[in-house]
Formats: structure tokens, C-alpha cells, sequence
């Protein structure tokens, strides 16, 4: 007999971003399945897809109260008492599962940027998550999903997972969403994403108070942090460039794609990421993109980007500069950025992820 495959969307929100986009275009692959999503919103994934809705107070909507939430209802009330192990098993789209029973599942791992770059309290509740639940998570794991080449890697480092239980698959982008724009160039370069401190925000604020132009801006989109956005504005003041640096707070998804398209570039400073999803979505909208030289955005760039050292703000500002004031330029790394695109796709990792769920099916 099939086992039930179960599908936990128990951290989807209503402001998607990284992982919400991940699994909300990765769903529509497993109508096969049929299986039964547990999502505290209504998910617009497939029309065929039978629900068992959770609370909305466990979305990462709710902060870290919601986090807390979550991981009790999937220890004690969730998942593992849907099903008998033997019937059934969960896809996880990131590393939280019943770690108490004898539940079989399968789990996506996005990064392991948490453990490089950890929160200022050692003992804060999301530092015992990544160094003690998470990784107790993936050894648990029938398999393990990720998403590049370099998170596998740092899986089998910082985890011990083998790597015969790690599948790497490439996310995808929304073609009807992200292509390129018929609309008018603005003065602008642009980053979108969190204003977290391993996205080198400060270093970004430097590098463009030495672009010698009083007409240029620079665009930041993105949920702010309680601590690193103040410093992020306090960093500007005091480089005379306030007036040229725009907040944007969260982007909608109808807005983000006239953004990038209307960009000199999209400028993506990073010290580290899993995949770097923003650069595949600037490079299908035709946008210039300058990128960090390290972890999976190289993966993701390929040759179609400017790769620049980001510690090094010199470098960043000599990138900024020259995409600025070289239209020929801009015209190449457009034509590459589209070409690159065409590796990755949504169905392609739709199809990948059901060939592994299929093996425990």
C-alpha cells in the first residue's frame, strides 16, 4: 500500500519570502501524491490539494512566539499522530520535524548561516535551535534536500550527515512574474532582502557613499531588524548620503519585479548564502547583478555577474562605479543574466523533489 505523504506548511506566512516561496512553487509537483497539506493559511498551490489547516499563531508571522508554537504543536500534537509510521510519511520544507517518535520524514536544509553567523545571546532560543534541534532533525532524516552545492557540503561538515542521504536541487524563479520589463530605467541600484547582519548591509551603505554621483540612490527592500536597521539608517546619516538611501521596508511580490527591472543593478553584498534567490529573479527581469564571490552565489551567477570580494567595500563601490557609468557593459550582463537563468526552474525542482520523495513512498 502507498504511504500518505504529508506535507508540513505549518510555517508559511502571509509576507512570503525565502522559504514560503520554496515550498508554495514546489507543492504543485506532488499533486500525485495526494497529499494532505498542514498549512496555517489557506496555500493557493493546487486547487486538487486536501487540507488540515493549523493555527495561524505558529506562522512566522508571529516572530519567534510563533516559532515557539510551531516546534510544540510538532512534537506533541502534529504530524506523528496523523498517521502511523508505517502508513505515512512528512515533507518538511526546512529542518523541523517530530524528532521524538518514530516518524519517517524527508527535509529541506536552506543554509546553515545561523552557525556562521549566530545571534549575540549563545544562549538564545534560536542558537539552541540551529546547534542542538536542527541539526538532531537532519540526522533523523530519511533524506535530506538542499538547495546548491555549497549547503551540501556544509551539511556534511557542520552536521555529519552522510552524503549518500543528501540530494542537492536548484531552486527555480516564477517566469510569468520575473521577465524582463518594458519600463523606463531609473537612477537607482537595488538590494532586497532582510536587513539581517550577514547581508553586509553596512558594507553596501559604504560602498555606495564613494559612487561619485549625486543623482544615484540606492533602493533597500526588505524586512527591517530591531537592532541592525537603526544602525544600518544611523551608518548613512553619518556618511552624508541619508538623503540618497531608501528604506523600502517589504516588498510585495507585484512590486519587486518593476523594482529590479527598473535598477541600474541589483547589488547582493552577501558574507554567505544557501542559494541567493534574489540574484536568479534580477537576472530573469534583464537586471545588471552584483554579487558576492563566495558560498552558492557563484552557483547561482555563473559568468553573468560582477563578482566582487564582500568585505572588500572598495571593491564593491569600483563594481557599482563601473555598471554606472558602462551602458555596454549593462547590456552584456543582461544578456548573460538571461541566458544563466535558463539552468534553473520551479517545474525542474518540482520534478527532482518528487523523484527523491518517490524512493519512500
Amino acid at each position: 500500500m502507498a504511504r500518505q505523504l504529508l506535507v508540513n506548511l505549518s510555517f508559511l506566512s502571509t509576507q512570503p519570502t525565502g522559504i514560503s516561496t520554496y515550498a508554495l512553487n514546489i507543492i504543485p509537483a506532488l499533486k500525485s501524491f495526494d497529499p494532505l497539506l498542514f498549512s496555517p493559511h489557506k496555500t493557493p498551490c493546487y486547487s486538487a490539494a486536501r487540507h488540515h489547516f493549523t493555527s495561524p499563531q505558529m506562522s512566522t508571522d508571529c516572530g519567534k512566539l510563533g516559532h515557539f508554537r510551531r516546534l510544540f504543536w510538532l512534537q506533541l500534537s502534529a504530524l506523528n499522530r496523523i498517521q502511523k509510521p508505517s502508513q505515512g510519511i512528512v515533507f518538511t520544507p526546512l529542518p523541523e520535524a517530530p524528532i521524538f517518535t518514530n516518524c519517517r520524514y524527508i527535509a529541506t536544509a536552506h543554509d546553515t548561516i545561523p552557525l556562521r553567523f549566530p545571534d549575540r545571546s549563545p544562549s538564545s532560543f534560536l542558537n539552541l535551535y540551529f546547534k542542538y534541534y536542527v541539526p538532531q532533525v537532519l540526522r533523523q532524516a530519511e533524506h535530506v534536500i538542499c538547495n546548491s552545492e555549497t549547503t551540501a557540503a556544509d551539511i556534511i561538515d557542520a552536521y555529519g550527515v552522510p552524503a549518500s542521504r543528501i540530494t542537492p536541487i536548484y531552486l527555480g524563479y516564477d517566469k510569468s512574474v520575473f521577465r524582463p520589463l518594458n519600463t523606463s530605467p531609473q537612477n537607482y541600484f537595488f538590494y532586497v532582502g532582510r536587513h539581517s547582519p550577514h547581508k553586509n548591509l553596512m558594507r553596501l551603505i559604504q560602498a555606495f557613499s564613494q559612487v561619485n554621483d549625486p543623482e544615484v540612490e540606492l533602493w533597500m527592500g526588505g524586512l527591517g531588524h530591531r537592532r541592525y536597521t537603526p544602525r544600518l539608517k544611523a551608518c548613512a546619516q553619518e556618511l552624508g548620503v541619508s538623503d540618497r538611501v531608501r528604506f523600502l521596508d517589504y516588498v510585495s511580490p507585484t512590486d519587486l519585479p518593476v523594482m529590479l527591472s527598473q535598477a541600474l543593478a541589483f547589488v547582493f553584498p552577501s558574507l554567505w548564502e544557501g542559494f541567493g534567490l534574489p540574484i536568479l529573479e534580477a537576472m530573469a527581469c534583464g537586471t545588471p547583478v552584483i554579487s558576492s564571490n563566495c558560498a552558492a552565489m557563484p552557483e547561482v551567477a555563473g559568468d553573468a555577474a560582477l563578482l566582487i570580494d564582500p568585505y572588500n567595500p572598495d571593491a564593491l563601490a569600483q563594481a557599482m562605479t563601473q555598471i554606472l557609468k558602462d551602458s555596454h557593459l549593462r547590456k552584456d550582463l543582461r544578456g548573460r543574466g538571461l541566458a544563466q537563468v535558463k539552468r534553473f526552474s520551479w517545474s525542474q525542482a518540482g520534478t527532482e523533489t518528487a523523484t527523491v520523495l518517490s524512493q519512500y513512498g
